[in-house]
């Protein structure tokens, strides 16, 4: 095995090792974040608020369309890191083909749904009409990119798997960079507004895909790639399917009451969906730090689930929870703190920079719940339960959003109403992923077989 995986996932003490294998994670994910925020800054900077609407408007609408097959790839990442941890070296080298296959075929099928429906789709989340054209031709333009983006995101779930998190975030540094240069040469250069960030984007993560894949291609061990062994493998798929489905469909869900929750932001004019999408950029820092914890928790806990590891489950889980506290808290209240100074440098109307802060003022102080939600989530997903999870964030999220905007918002239809069914819906869901996990904890003891899970 690569020298690259220094991670031992069934021996305690775990809190460091939580740790080291959560902040190259949460690097990872930051340096993807920055290419969207790359993104929304430079056509904030040098194309106007309009450009800056179009661009960030996007974002709960993409994450509908890709949240199933994310959802996939989480499957990849438990299935793998199971058979890791039991020493099944064939089953993990299937379970890499399979998934790499499934990625690209994924990747395919979104690249022409979001493509051709791309319009269609944004005038039924009432769009304002000064933006939807610009939006329609970014959408379009990225989820050209899709098979790319599904490739580099199968091939990193599946090196997290055995506890690499360390060439991921390389694969990303690299290809940010460019993605950043990219982006003032298509826009300030070129004058291509929106579509030259769109095509920044994709080329940029056509490069980190072709990393990932030239990295699993020179494995040493059962990660290595080999693509005439490209197959959809029966049990990997199988397994991957039953875990992944449930976690897709919770997060498309999830991202479906987001499309509602935007629609109703685009009620509010053009100012307010661009102070929305700065803001929004600037909480996805927390909400994908916070994240890492989420992946940590479900691989550290698939491998002791492999390993028979069961007495593991409550100590990863108790240091996932920990670090998820103490990172939510600080960058949420930082954010708070810093955050008018921080979206200027989204856009500098102070319309557009006040309305970005009354959201983040809401959103960003409590997010902490978010990420004490999604270690729950990690934890049962790790023990193989992903149709509970599921059940109880489209209750406790999706439906209790979508009752709340029909009821209370419409009664009181104001923008700091509406933001606050996020903190709210929180804390309703991760108090139920916390009864769940205690009914859950119980069917797990030294003795009780590796394969329980629903």
């Amino acid at each position: 095995m690569s020298r690259f995986r220094s991670v031992n996932m069934t021996d305690g003490p775990f809190a460091a090792k939580i740790l080291l294998f959560t902040l190259p994670l949460a690097a990872s994910s930051i340096l993807q974040l920055l290419f969207n925020a790359a993104d929304v800054i430079v056509v904030g900077r040098f194309c106007g608020s309009t450009s800056l609407a179009a661009v960030g408007s996007n974002g709960s609408l993409i994450n509908l369309l890709v949240n199933l097959f994310m959802g996939l790839s989480i499957g990849a990442n438990v299935v793998a890191a199971r058979f890791f941890g039991a020493k099944d070296d064939r089953a993990v080298s299937e379970t890499v083909h399979t998934s790499i296959l499934l990625s690209l075929i994924g990747g395919i099928l979104l690249g022409i749904i979001g493509f051709f429906s791309a319009r269609t789709l944004l005038v039924w989340m009432s769009t304002p009409a000064d933006v939807i054209d610009l939006a329609a031709v970014y959408l379009r333009i990225y989820f050209l990119g899709m098979p790319v983006l599904m490739l580099y995101n199968f091939g990193s779930a599946l090196l997290r798997a055995v506890g690499d998190t360390t060439r991921p975030l390389i694969c990303l540094a690299v290809s940010g960079v460019l993605n950043v240069i990219l982006n003032l040469v298509f826009v300030i250069r070129f004058q291509m507004n929106v579509a030259g960030v769109a095509l920044a984007t994709v080329i940029s993560e056509a490069l980190s895909a072709a990393m990932v894949l030239f990295i699993l291609l020179h494995e040493n061990g059962p990660l290595r790639l080999d693509l005439g062994e490209l197959r959809l493998s029966a049990g990997p798929l199988w397994q991957m399917l039953r875990i992944g489905i449930p976690a897709g469909l919770q997060g498309t869900v999830f991202s479906l009451s987001n499309v509602v929750i935007q629609s109703s932001i685009n009620s509010f004019g053009s100012v307010v969906v661009a102070g929305s999408s700065a803001s929004s950029n600037l909480e996805n820092f927390v909400y994908v730090s916070m994240d890492a914890c989420y992946q940590a928790c479900l691989t550290f806990t698939s491998q002791n689930i492999g390993a028979r590891r069961y007495r593991n489950i409550n100590r990863v889980l108790g240091c996932s929870m920990g670090w998820v506290c103490a990172i939510g808290l600080l960058l949420g209240l930082g954010m708070v703190a810093a955050g008018r100074p921080l979206l200027s440098i989204y856009c500098t109307d102070p319309a557009v920079i006040e309305a970005g802060y009354r959201r983040l003022l809401i959103i960003a102080g409590p997010y902490v719940l978010c990420g004490i939600m999604e270690v729950w989530v990690g934890s049962l997903r790790g023990m193989g339960y992903s149709v509970i999870p599921m059940i109880v964030s489209l209750l406790g999220s999706c439906v209790f959003r979508l009752i709340y905007i029909a009821t209370i918002f419409q009664q009181y239809p104001t923008e700091r109403v509406l933001y606050l069914c996020y903190p709210i819906s929180w804390l309703l869901t991760l108090a139920a992923h916390a009864v769940c996990f205690c009914i859950v904890r119980r069917k797990f003891r030294e003795a009780a077989p590796a394969a329980v899970g629903q």
